[in-house]
């Protein structure tokens, strides 16, 4: 039986104060578990209803009951198991490929789909200016599928890095070179704005490179979603 205390601090890890204090995030579902059970990252607990078959220390695995898990889950209908892990320390970003950047994304299921598409297209670093949303909000982790454990993700000042980097620096705008035409170098950096407002002014001035995606339906749709956007602009930059 898991005491409330257990059930009170995964609960509290649902807010992004109380995963800093403890250095915790949880993770729902089999798939996205096995995906961190495969990966470096350390598990602190292993809750589940069933008697599952994991690629771990039997003695981090505790059985609880469906009213436990249902108490322990942010799901309305929570899956048959949930994970505790402990938050990796992030490497250094490596400035000798393409690295993502991003400027104030606040959705989280934007955000866990950009880190599947980092994962897709080989895209090993991103980083994340102070205000993006929390990669281990549990939103996040549930759309990136397993994926956040082969992405190396900083949160930092972007401006600084941006100004430091001696990589070449792509901003997506709505105007801009057409996307369809540019001859991308084998490495440089990707800048992606906030949903509603793109890329702020202060992060503008770092990128020397303006991009855009070309509309051809008209002027009906005002831009792309942010996710979208990045998966037609790392698709290009891998072909060229």
């Amino acid at each position: 039986m898991v005491v409330k205390s257990q059930i009170k601090l995964i609960k509290s890890l649902q807010q992004k104060k109380y995963r800093n204090e403890h250095g915790l995030f949880v993770v729902e579902g089999k798939k996205a578990i096995l995906e961190l059970l495969a990966s470096t990252i350390k598990v602190f607990k292993i809750y589940t209803t069933q008697d599952e078959v994991l690629n771990c220390d039997s003695n981090l695995v505790e059985m609880v009951s469906r009213n436990e898990l249902k108490q322990m889950s942010s799901l309305k209908n929570p899956n048959t198991i949930l994970g505790v892990f402990y938050i990796p320390t992030s490497d250094k970003v490596e400035e000798n490929s393409w690295v993502l950047a991003l400027d104030e994304v606040q959705d989280p299921g934007n955000m866990g789909t950009i880190i599947r598409l980092c994962d897709w297209f080989g895209i090993k670093h991103l980083i994340c200016s102070l205000g993006t949303v929390d990669c281990y909000n549990p939103k996040v982790l549930q759309a990136t599928m397993g994926s956040i454990s082969r992405v190396n993700i900083v949160y930092s000042n972007l401006g600084r890095f941006l100004n430091r980097t001696n990589l070449p620096v792509y901003g997506t705008f709505m105007e801009g070179d057409n996307l369809g035409n540019v001859n991308f170098p084998s490495e440089g950096v990707i800048v992606l704005g906030n949903e509603g407002k793109g890329i702020s002014e202060d992060i503008k001035l770092h990128c020397s490179n303006k991009v855009t995606i070309p509309q051809f339906g008209g002027n009906t749709t005002e831009s792309l979603n942010v996710a979208t956007a990045t998966a037609i602009i790392l698709n290009e930059v891998r072909r060229g």
